[in-house]
């Protein structure tokens, strides 16, 4: 197929935000390579974006295995499939206090959100920048912004991404490539059940949720205006205005209210 964009590289494209934005890329006609855990749930989604005639490579990679990250920079570069945009969707939370919660869990969360992201964007880094050119899009989230009872581990990961997009963006500020941090709040996805946070205060109001469809929008216009980073949300944006001003013991006792259980 004619590669007119050349391929936007997305993890976690087969639901929630990744979905979503692999949806805005294929209908801007950029050629996809979706990576996920699940063959079938891929080649699913593959056939829905091919639909905008272009090019979809469906790569199975478990990302919270680090010698698999690995593995999908050596066969993308094998291909010799040229990246234009690497976007890290891929993230997972688990839900409890961190005295109780399981260290290995926790450590393969560290494994996802932190490693596979930081191996990935060193790797298409390096390409984008020798080409002087490229996009790279890191899911952070407001949580990046405050402490996080009953999140503890999930917040310090999120931190991590804000904190690195931003010191990359300064290290290759006079290239042509351009690095964009999106800080969704809490969103309508699958998340909140893979966290096993179902019965926090903050997952029963879904009026607090937003549309993943809303956030990858914001997201995408972000990243191609090569924006620093982006709040999605206008109470979001609130939140994170507030969490500025405010001591972090106060923000860390609001997020414990917010997050706790309902039961509580």
């Amino acid at each position: 197929m004619e590669n007119t964009k050349g391929y936007a590289l997305i993890t976690g494209a087969s639901s929630g935000i990744g979905y979503e934005l692999a949806k805005l890329f294929a209908k801007d006609q950029y050629n996809l390579i979706i990576v996920g855990r699940n063959q079938a749930e891929l080649e699913s989604k593959a056939a829905e974006f091919r639909q905008n005639g272009v090019d979809v490579i469906s790569i199975e990679k478990d990302l919270f295995n680090r010698e698999e990250v690995f593995q999908l920079c050596e066969e993308v570069s094998s291909r010799n499939l040229l990246v234009d945009v690497l976007v890290n969707d891929a993230g997972q939370g688990v839900y409890g206090l961190f005295k109780d919660n399981d260290i290995k869990r926790e450590l393969k969360i560290i494994d996802l959100n932190i490693g596979a992201l930081t191996i990935l964007t060193k790797h298409f880094l390096k390409e984008m920048v020798s080409r002087n050119q490229g996009k790279i899009l890191n899911l952070a989230s407001i949580a990046s912004t405050t402490p996080g009872p009953w999140q503890a581990v999930y917040h310090g990961t999120k931190a991590y991404v804000l904190s690195i997009t931003e010191a990359i963006r300064e290290e290759i500020k006079d290239t042509e490539v351009t690095i964009t941090a999106l800080l969704p709040g809490p969103v309508d996805t699958d998340f909140f059940n893979k966290a096993d946070m179902q019965s926090s205060r903050i997952v029963q109001d879904k009026s607090s949720l937003s549309d993943p469809a809303d956030v990858a929008k914001d997201g995408y216009d972000a990243l191609m205006s090569g924006t620093d980073k982006i709040v999605s949300g206008f109470k979001n944006k609130v939140t994170v205005a507030m969490s500025n001003i405010t001591p972090d013991t106060t923000v860390a006792h609001m997020m414990n209210e917010m997050q706790k259980p309902v039961e509580e």
